[in-house]
């Protein structure tokens, strides 16, 4: 990666490497957790909110955690980099804490939310794409600094 100096955005190229090979890949999965996420919870807010206030409100937020993680790859650089590992632990740390507490108290939860049962609804996505991200992010941080 090239180095910048302060108020010089990086290149191109730069930032293009967190979206090449298997990082495009990882743009297309939280682009469609991002419309699975928010459009659910919209839906479900706008219409029964009051059912599962803080299902509904929780699957709200792991959309826009999805959304931010989305932008950040796809923004690329360093700085991009080192913010969608932390959103990506952050939501690695909901997904186990919701999917946790899913299954410690049920009654919680009267309605799913994406992160219920470690994203069993989507498929368990949403516990595996951090996961993996989190390794990709850290492959693309050594990738540039060789």
């Amino acid at each position: 990666m090239t180095v910048t100096e302060p108020g010089k955005q990086e290149t191109g190229a730069a930032r293009k490497r967190l979206i090449g090979g298997p990082g495009i890949v990882l743009v297309w999965l939280y682009g469609v957790m991002v419309v699975g996420a928010v459009s659910r919870s919209a839906v479900q807010i706008s219409t029964d909110f009051h059912k599962a206030p803080l299902a509904y409100t929780l699957s709200a937020l792991a959309g826009l955690v999805y959304g931010f993680i989305t932008y950040s790859l796809v923004r690329g650089g360093e700085k991009a980099r080192k913010a969608a590992l932390v959103c990506c632990a952050a939501e690695l740390v909901g997904v186990v804490a919701v999917g946790t507490w899913t299954l410690a108290e049920p009654s919680a939860f009267p309605d799913a939310t994406v992160w219920s049962d470690f994203g069993m609804g989507y498929l368990f996505i949403p516990v595996i794409l951090p996961v993996t991200a989190i390794f990709w992010l850290n492959k693309a941080r050594r990738a540039s600094a060789a």
